[in-house]
């Protein structure tokens, strides 16, 4: 059996604010909406604590999707809504989600690992197209 990455990431020649802009608006293409946004090193600064390089999680999710998989399963809301994180490694920017198939594997249901499926592809999908060529 083939072990699969949980992750997909890539990096941007964009700025922090630049790739989450881009991001969201691609998001919007795929009726996925920002639920909130978690700035970690703030927050962590909040509590006395330090990170050199900003991280951003955003949560994300699509109402129709989400009412789909919790009719499956309410398990899957341990894993909802989705996130994506935008974040500063080294000086480069990274955009990238855990992805929906691995977390759903963990379940052992094909039907819901091929909705994860398809979740999976629209958002990798929208990172692609919010990089900045």
């Amino acid at each position: 059996m083939k072990k699969l990455d949980f992750h997909y990431t890539v990096q941007t020649d964009g700025t922090m604010k630049e790739a989450i802009t881009a991001l969201e608006d691609a998001l919007k293409e795929e009726s996925f909406g920002i639920l909130w946004t978690f700035d970690i090193k703030d927050k962590l600064m909040e509590k006395g604590f330090t990170v050199d390089e900003p991280y951003m999680v955003l949560e994300v999710c699509n109402p129709q999707e989400a009412e789909r998989v919790l009719k499956e399963n309410k398990l899957v809301g341990y894993f909802l809504p989705c996130k994506i994180v935008v974040y500063q490694d080294q000086g480069v920017i990274k955009i990238g989600l855990p992805k929906p198939t691995a977390l759903i594997g963990l379940l052992d249901d094909p039907e819901l690992k091929e909705l994860a499926g398809d979740i999976e592809r629209r958002l990798i999908a929208c990172i692609d197209r919010s990089i900045k060529k």
